[in-house]
């Protein structure tokens, strides 16, 4: 805020901070008189000033000088000058200042006083242009005869020559130009006749000109202003400001660290990547550090650092840190092909949080500490440790965290390969074990695991391993379910063919359709989508990959062959992607017996006469149907014969533990007092849900958690769920009112699983929807009641999924009315983690759908 307290007196400024500075009135003569040097600092943009800018000044000057002739006390103002104290600003010689805003009008002005003098030497009077020379350009009396105003690095050669009348004064850059433009102007002013008119000019300029010079006062610091500004609409970057910091700090060595070191330093990394690189840097010491608070983080390490020699060491650190952050960031860079060939995958894998990882394992290779071999083993590991969290369904969780910590683990004198094996496999780290890989590619719903992009990577690396002389493009492929996720008809008749006659045949299809052994990829998703095998096994043999030839070798495609698939799968990741060190493994390893011991108690307290579900298990456990199958048909426990499939039938995999043992199930459940229909379904007045079920373990339950076939599991979890939703909602509408342009109206948030957004038209709206079952959010364009407009978009599918930039899923429903078009995103609503960045790409996916679809509606 500013508050004046006096005409031409004085102001003051005190910004959110209670950082206190002084303002004060004054003409460009106070500005520039006394031995003065204003530095403008290398972050600012350079001199942008052009004919429309400069002829809109002389014009105000020339008339100020007028105004001047009646009215000597007639002023023009023209802004602020906001500085800051110098770091290396002296008690005796030039007062040195820092520019943090003004130094486009700073500059232009005494470009003109330099016109003005060269003019005035030109046409004899010398006297006059060495006075403008002593007085407003340069510290004539001082060593080196310092200029008053010091432009940025990439303007100095040019200003200077300037101010010094050097021969190459007037070049071809904007302040050469200014500088020509500026001469033009008083040639053509300067009236032989009259022999008062430029001296009219120069006092209207020095004298005539208002400007407010706001200072920091004498011990603050500078960053505040700067902060400020930024906040106002200077937009500084994180990285600007720090350069700043060093380079004031620099003094006299500025020039040259800044040539040699900064300026290759910046033509390898973008402002973006420079602040990356200082976050970096800095969790390399402190794991807690915040990407947003790099500055104050950096700021409070370098301000202990006491002299100028010890600051331009700091930036050669940083520089050489930066060519390690070039490198990841552009693998070509490396020389090694086996490191190269890890960190072409760790940039492709698209997450930031591996960088302290790997910067710190290059910058051991880089001062000697570590082999290149030992790198890229350690390498390796990283990238087995994203895999296998994947394949096991722990994509995410504590993985910052685990992540940052690893820097200091691989920080001593153990090898680095060895170190960070060791670290990611003690403790609860989800470094799967070959054994957990096996059982949760059979289990895991793998389509629903980490992001989109990096579970196709995972496929993509498979088929790369198996060494196919056929390039493969990315670009092309999408990850295809071999057995479609809808059951149509035929596809349903095509399944149940492989099952027991007894099977819950919706189950089963749920249970194994996105386990890792039903999917592929392919180029030919929205041809395939639902068909039945045979089709797809016609267009999958055309393919020359690999993953597709083992595919089209079956004859049928079912629950056998999927399993089979995701054993075989298992092993080439556990061939591909070495495993932790089960020597020292810990709790990770453990957790599935921890799992195993929590369904063990919660079916051992199921009563005789009664019965429950895998889901029910699930949902009291935390986890979801396929594991809890898996285990209980794996593991002996008591009153596993009481849990039963969706609907109360017996699950076709259900076998006693007892291999001696070959009663009927059915007979066993009727003599505890279990009813069953001519169907063999158990009757539903003798079933637990989770809610009972829970509380007979004295368990709580997870409110948001896996549910099968919606059903309910009583008004307190339901209200829980959609407390969750509504939450998650109003998250949406938040970043929709901020962000969003072309949905003008963003609902309140609703206390169910979607919300629908309008974009102008009847025949069709946005519904943005989550599920806590797969978990997924979805971006659908719902077409309410036109078959006619959806097969009309349809076939228009390539050019509208290249404008929206993502691949859609096209439904018609043809037993309903309406149709969708969906764009899916993956991510558990739920999730404190993921909530914020799946609420985004909903607001994001909302404004392309709303960019794209009217004009076809």
């Amino acid at each position: 805020m500013i508050e004046r307290y006096g005409a031409r007196q004085g102001w003051l400024v005190e910004n959110a901070e209670a950082c206190v500075v002084k303002a004060t009135e004054t003409n460009f003569a106070g500005v520039l008189e006394g031995k003065k040097q204003y530095q403008v600092p290398l972050y600012q943009r350079t001199y942008a000033w052009g004919k429309k800018q400069l002829d809109q000044l002389w014009n105000d000057i020339v008339e100020l000088a007028q105004a001047r002739r009646s009215d000597p006390s007639a002023t023009h103002f023209i802004g602020s000058l906001v500085l800051a104290a110098s770091p290396d600003f002296a008690v005796v010689g030039v007062a040195k200042l820092l520019v943090v805003d003004g130094q486009q009008r700073l500059t232009t002005l005494t470009l003109l006083l330099a016109a003005l003098r060269d003019h005035l030497i030109e046409t004899g009077a010398r006297e006059r242009a060495d006075g403008v020379h002593a007085q407003y350009l340069a510290n004539v009396y001082d060593k080196g005869k310092p200029s008053k105003v010091l432009p940025t690095q990439a303007d100095r050669p040019s200003y200077l020559a300037v101010v010094h009348a050097s021969p190459e004064a007037g070049g071809g850059d904007a302040v050469g130009e200014a500088y020509n433009h500026f001469r033009a102007k008083i040639a053509a002013a300067d009236d032989p006749e009259d022999p008062h008119d430029l001296e009219e000019i120069e006092n209207a300029i020095v004298r005539g000109l208002a400007v407010v010079v706001v200072t920091a006062e004498p011990g603050d610091n500078a960053h505040r202003i700067f902060e400020s500004l930024n906040n106002t609409g200077l937009q500084l970057n994180q990285s600007d400001l720090l350069k700043n910091y060093l380079f004031m700090r620099l003094g006299e060595k500025a020039d040259l660290v800044y040539e040699n070191v900064w300026l290759p330093l910046e033509k390898k990394l973008s402002a973006d990547n420079l602040e990356l690189l200082f976050w970096l840097d800095l969790v390399q010491t402190d794991e807690r550090a915040k990407q947003s608070d790099t500055y104050v983080g950096q700021q409070k390490r370098l301000e202990k650092l006491r002299t100028a020699q010890g600051i331009e060491d700091e930036v050669v650190r940083i520089a050489k840190l930066g060519e390690v952050l070039a490198t990841i960031l552009d693998p070509l860079r490396e020389e090694d092909a086996e490191i190269r060939r890890r960190l072409h995958r760790i940039k492709a894998w698209g997450s930031t949080t591996a960088y302290p990882v790997v910067m710190r394992l290059l910058d051991r290779r880089d001062t000697g500490t570590a082999t290149a071999e030992q790198v890229a083993r350690a390498l390796t590991y990283l990238e087995s440790y994203f895999v296998r969290r994947i394949v096991i369904g722990r994509a995410t969780a504590s993985l910052n965290r685990t992540l940052l910590q690893a820097v200091g683990a691989i920080s001593g004198d153990q090898p680095v390969d060895a170190a960070l094996r060791d670290y990611l496999s003690r403790g609860r780290k989800y470094f799967a074990t070959d054994r957990q890989v096996r059982e949760a590619a059979a289990t895991v719903p793998f389509y629903w695991q980490g992001r989109a992009a990096q579970k196709k990577l995972i496929l993509q690396w498979i088929e790369e391993s198996y060494g196919s002389k056929e390039p493969i493009d990315p670009t092309r492929l999408t990850i295809e379910h071999v057995l479609p996720q809808t059951l149509t008809e035929a596809v349903r008749d095509d399944f149940a063919a492989g099952l027991p006659g007894d099977s819950d045949i919706t189950y089963e299809h749920e249970r194994i359709v996105h386990t890792l052994g039903n999917l592929t990829l392919s180029g030919y998703n929205s041809e395939l989508s639902n068909k039945g095998f045979e089709a797809k096994r016609q267009m999958l043999a055309q393919s020359g990959l690999r993953l597709n030839r083992e595919v089209v070798a079956h004859t049928t495609w079912g629950q056998k062959e999927i399993l089979a698939r995701s054993a075989a799968l298992a092993e080439k990741i556990i061939e591909l992607w070495p495993g932790p060190d089960e020597t020292v493994v810990g709790a990770a390893a453990a957790e599935p017996s921890t799992t195993r011991a929590t369904v063990a108690s919660i079916v051992a307290e199921i009563p005789a006469g009664r019965w429950t579900t895998y889901g029910e298990v699930a949902i009291v456990a935390g986890t979801y149907p396929q594991p809890v199958a898996a285990i209980i048909s794996a593991h002996p426990m008591a009153n596993a014969w009481r849990v039963l499939q969706a609907g109360g039938t017996i699950s076709p995999g259900f076998r006693w533990y007892e291999p001696e043992r070959k009663d009927d199930p059915i007979e066993y459940l009727k003599s505890e007092g279990v009813t069953f229909d001519d169907a063999g379904r158990a009757s539903a007045d003798q079933f637990i849900a989770a809610t009972e079920l829970a509380a007979l373990v004295g368990l709580d339950i997870d409110q948001g958690g896996w549910r099968a076939n919606g059903q309910a599991v009583g008004a307190a979890a339901n209200s829980d769920l959609s407390a969750q939703q509504q939450r998650f909602f109003a998250l949406v509408r938040d970043l929709g009112e901020a962000n969003s342009t072309l949905v003008q109206s963003w609902p309140k948030a609703p206390p169910r699983y979607w919300m629908d957004v309008s974009i102008g038209s009847g025949r069709a709206h946005i519904s943005l929807t989550v599920s806590s079952r797969a978990p997924t959010a979805d971006c659908e364009l719902y077409i309410v009641h036109d078959k006619k407009l959806f097969a009309g978009l349809y076939a228009r599918r390539g050019e509208i999924e290249e404008a929206v930039g993502s691949p859609l899923e096209w439904l018609e429903l043809p037993t309903k009315k309406a149709s969708k078009v969906i764009a899916r995103g993956v991510g558990d609503f739920r999730d404190p983690d993921q909530a914020p960045q799946l609420a985004q790409w909903l607001v994001t996916m909302a404004e392309r759908f709303a960019a794209v679809f009217p004009q076809y509606l």
